[in-house]
């Protein structure tokens, strides 16, 4: 099967091609989808923080002037509503397990179009690149790279989903939510390296 070589145009793609240019898209729309659904974590754990450390205090100051019966109710409505908070960001969570599921079946894609290649062509790979300098190697190198920042990204969260209700240290608690929102595992290389891979493919004009 012939295959375009011909970067950057509206041309027709085919085979290997066609598949690293809507690749190189889909893990532009992922890596959105997850700066989404960390916002939106974000946002709950503060408010998971928030409940967790008000709910004490709150009793305490009150204690006084409330009876037993309205302390308990107290506590049992903050404890409702914390709960209902934590499902809220496993949700997210489950969400973003979803996502790095799909990016490292796109890795596995990109390995199978490697080997194949290597197959067809030997070691060196084809002549010509596929689009403007990356060997199919490449594409490989930068998905995998991705991917396990995103890896190691996820099992950082589903860490502070586990800790971040039972935390009554507030210094540790902002340290959770920094950590959270700041996404110390995805730094700025695994942008670069995604811009690379757009301007690549040709979804970014040189």
């Amino acid at each position: 099967m012939s295959e375009s070589t011909t970067p950057g145009k509206k041309g027709n793609l085919t085979g290997s091609a066609r598949k690293l240019k809507d690749d190189a898209a889909d893990w532009h729309n992922l890596i959105l989808k997850w700066e989404r659904l960390n916002d939106e974590g974000s946002t709950i754990a503060t408010k998971i923080v928030n409940l967790g450390l008000n709910v004490e205090p709150d009793v305490v100051m009150e204690g006084d002037s409330l009876a037993a019966g309205d302390i308990s109710e107290t506590l049992k409505r903050s404890n409702q509503e914390l709960e209902e908070e934590c499902v809220k960001l496993q949700d997210v969570v489950d969400k973003m397990a979803n996502i790095l599921s799909k990016m490292e079946k796109m890795v596995h894609a990109e390995r199978g179009i490697s080997e194949l290649e290597a197959f067809q062509c030997g070691e060196k790979g084809r002549a010509a690149p596929l689009f403007h300098t990356w060997s199919t190697q490449q594409f490989v190198e930068v998905s995998s790279k991705l991917y396990e920042s995103y890896k190691q990204e996820l099992a950082l969260k589903k860490t502070i989903l586990q800790e971040l209700a039972h935390t009554a240290n507030a210094d540790l608690s902002m340290v959770y939510l920094s950590s959270w929102l700041y996404q110390p595992y995805i730094e700025d290389s695994g942008k670069l390296l995604l811009e690379s891979l757009l301007l690549e493919t040709g979804h970014r004009p040189l």
